[in-house]
């Protein structure tokens, strides 16, 4: 059986797309090219699907929540809340799994930030 690699990319509707992309530019420092071609760092990826009435994602408008690993959640949020990105004030710790916390991009998307353990 053929089987995919790893994730390809990673789309998303926005009313101003170029604010959008320098927002996580300057807020998570995701340095992309021209073409919006970003080399990650190799790790970990969770692929899993939630119960449609989840609250889990925030909004229930939204279908799907970009995760984030960092290295250094604490240093992450604190520069987040610098931006004044708005963050979540709850973290999470789940044993053997990591750390967890969250921020919405300015078109209201929240999205999880992974310090795995």
């Amino acid at each position: 059986m053929e089987r995919v690699l790893g994730i390809g990319g990673h789309f998303m509707r926005a009313t101003d797309p170029s604010a959008l992309s320098v927002w996580y530019r300057d807020c998570l420092g995701l340095d992309t090219d021209e073409h919006g071609l970003w080399q990650q760092e190799a790790g970990p990826t969770v692929f899993a699907a939630f119960p449609a009435d989840t609250d889990y994602f925030g909004s229930r408008t939204q279908q799907a929540m970009l995760n984030f690993r960092v290295r250094d959640l604490d240093a992450m949020l604190a520069q987040l809340r610098a931006e004044g990105a708005d963050v979540d004030e709850e973290i999470q710790e789940m044993d053997g799994v990591g750390r967890f916390g969250w921020v919405t991009d300015p078109e209201g998307n929240r999205i999880e930030l992974w310090q795995p353990a």
